[in-house]
């Protein structure tokens, strides 16, 4: 979606994203490509892209491609990932609202370690146990119009100016120039799912 905006409206937007305090805190900095039987029972906060989903058992399992997370939390836009993890939500989480290529932030306990398939190659997914579950708003780009005048532009408007002693050039103030910027707006949290008996991360986690 692109929006015209004017630029000033631009950056009041973007700076009222916020970070959501139930995702703040100390956690282990193991990543998804580095789970191994030693740190299963750690308490991690993981991100990124949503790949599909299934219910069973009670709960809501996500395939997620992880991202590394910028400064409010959110998965970072860039073509790095940590790999793939599983992250599992107790109860229904509507597959049509957290769907393919929504970003997440998660925060919660390493279960296990999955063997799974990617297509036809065979894949070690580590399972996350959800405490908190944030879904973010969809990216927004914006035009952004950027608008300046030259206060001392030197131009001949009517051919010649006459000062007196002859003919000379003269300055006035010129045109105003303006030029379309691409902006990406950083829209807070659509959505946040928290067990009601989660602990914060400083007491619960030790790494």
């Amino acid at each position: 979606m692109r929006l015209l905006i004017p630029l000033f409206a631009a950056l009041a937007l973007s700076a009222c994203t916020t970070v959501p305090e139930q995702i703040q805190g100390e956690y282990s900095s193991v990543n998804p490509s580095r789970v191994d039987p030693a740190v299963i029972g750690s308490t991690v906060r993981w991100g990124g892209v949503i790949l599909g989903s299934r219910v069973e058992q009670g709960q809501t399992c996500f395939e997620v491609l992880s991202r590394q997370l910028d400064k409010y939390l959110r998965p970072a836009r860039e073509d790095y990932t940590d790999g793939r993890f599983i992250a599992c939500k107790a109860g229904f989480q509507d597959p049509l609202v957290f769907s393919q290529g929504r970003e997440i932030t998660a925060t919660g306990t390493i279960r296990n370690i999955q063997v799974g398939k990617v297509e036809d190659y065979s894949y070690t997914f580590p399972v996350l146990d959800v405490d908190t579950l944030v879904l973010w708003e969809k990216r927004r780009q914006v035009t952004v119009y950027r608008g300046f005048s030259d206060p001392w532009h030197y131009g001949y408007p009517w051919g010649y100016h006459y000062r007196g002693w002859g003919y000379g050039p003269y300055f006035h103030r010129g045109p105003t120039r303006t030029y379309a910027e691409q902006r990406e707006l950083l829209p807070d949290a659509a959505m946040i799912k928290q067990d009601s008996a989660t602990p914060r991360a400083s007491e619960s986690n030790d790494n």
